[in-house]
């Protein structure tokens, strides 16, 4: 009997992709979301519950399609973005759309948003949305983050919103963003970062990671990974606690969190933050 061969990191970091694509597909189609830091269709909430909780007004959500807004986000960095008519945007992780739309709306007709993501169903979701809403200034590319099919020093901004933290390198994933951007452009993302280590059990819980805190790294490590990029003048503009949002917006997520994986409420609470970081391309 030959023995068991041990996956290589590779292998390992793909199996987590090939699942987080799986369950967010699922979302896709479902129209629901257990990613967040508050309730959601499947945690007893819904979707604009979860989007106005994390920063969005009640305009922003009526100037999008419908089904562009699943809750799936930790922050709204659109409105920290400072976009400009006639800019061309890119929203990495974009799923069914809902801040790409909110980008079209500040750059105007004459502006451009690149959308890309990985999962077939949340592209077709988004471009549904786009097609029934007529915004022509909306495109929607299937990609991965760490090789963006986007051209070399042709876009203005970049955002995303509670997805980097899903990809295993985030090193890739900023070294392609410096690679896009145009010298002087700028970078608001939103997402998910910790002040201390996670237990090996959460750490390695892929239900943690799908929802957006096993892939978290330190915070520290996270801005040096955007500074070693390429890209400097890196502030953080938001820093929130998302554990203590989960816990009481989501208690019996969070709760089945501690049961299933050992971990303790400290673990989490205090640990887990969402925050928005910017970051410039020098010109």
């Amino acid at each position: 009997m030959e023995p068991v061969r041990e996956k290589t990191q590779d292998e390992t970091a793909e199996g987590v992709v090939d699942e987080v694509r799986e369950r967010y597909g699922q979302i896709a189609e479902t129209a629901g979301s257990c990613c967040g830091p508050v309730a959601s269709p499947c945690c007893g909430g819904g979707e604009q519950s979860v989007s106005l909780q994390i920063g969005y007004g009640k305009k922003d959500l009526s100037a999008v399609p419908e089904g562009a807004d699943l809750g799936l986000g930790c922050g709204a960095p659109i409105a920290l973005l400072g976009l400009k008519p006639g800019e061309t945007v890119l929203d990495l992780g974009s799923g069914a759309g809902i801040d790409a739309f909110l980008a079209a709306e500040e750059v105007g007709p004459g502006g451009r948003i690149i959308g890309v993501d990985m999962t077939p169903q949340m592209l077709e979701r988004a471009r549904r949305n786009a097609a029934g809403s007529g915004r022509t200034n909306v495109e929607f590319r299937e990609g991965r983050l760490e090789a963006l099919p986007v051209e070399d020093g042709s876009v203005d901004a970049v955002t995303s919103n509670c997805v980097i933290n899903l990809v295993p390198d985030k090193a890739a994933v900023f070294a392609e963003v410096a690679r896009v951007l145009k010298p002087g452009g700028r970078m608001v993302v939103s997402d998910i970062v910790l002040d201390a280590p996670l237990p090996e059990v959460v750490q390695a819980d892929i239900a943690a990671w799908v929802g957006c805190i096993s892939g978290a790294m330190r915070r520290e490590d996270y801005v040096a990974l955007v500074e070693g990029a390429g890209l400097d003048s890196v502030e953080v503009l938001k820093d929130d606690d998302y554990g203590a949002a989960m816990e009481v917006a989501a208690p019996d997520q969070a709760r089945a969190l501690l049961d299933r994986t050992g971990a303790k409420r400290e673990d989490l609470v205090g640990t887990v933050r969402s925050v928005t970081i910017r970051a410039v391309k020098p010109a």
